[in-house]
C-alpha cells in the first residue's frame, strides 16, 4: 500500500463511521417541545459533535488498522476479486 492509499482508506473509513454515528442519541427540537422560530422541528438540540468526532476517530483508527492488516497480509488480493479475468 502506498501512503496515498493509506490516507484515502482512513478518510473514507472516518467519514463512513461519522455518518453512522451522527444520528445516535440525537434529541430533536420537536422531542423537547422547544422549536426555535425559523428552524426545522427535526433540528438537533444538542448534537454533541465534539464527543462524536472523538469516538469516531477512535473507532476509525481501530477499524483502519484492522483493514490495513487484512490488506497487507495478502489474504485477499485484486486477483481474487477479478470476476472477469482481466488480470
Amino acid at each position: 500500500m502506498t501512503i496515498t492509499s493509506v490516507i484515502v482508506l482512513y478518510a473514507v473509513t472516518w467519514f463512513m463511521c461519522l455518518f453512522v454515528a451522527l444520528p445516535i442519541r440525537v434529541t430533536t427540537q420537536s422531542d423537547t417541545g422547544e422549536i426555535v422560530p425559523g428552524t426545522a422541528p427535526s433540528a438537533p438540540v444538542n448534537p454533541r459533535l465534539g464527543r462524536k468526532i472523538l469516538w469516531v476517530t477512535v473507532a476509525t483508527t481501530v477499524i483502519w488498522a484492522l483493514l490495513c492488516g487484512f490488506i497487507l497480509s495478502g489474504m485477499l488480493t485484486v486477483r481474487d476479486i477479478d470476476f472477469f479475468n482481466r488480470m
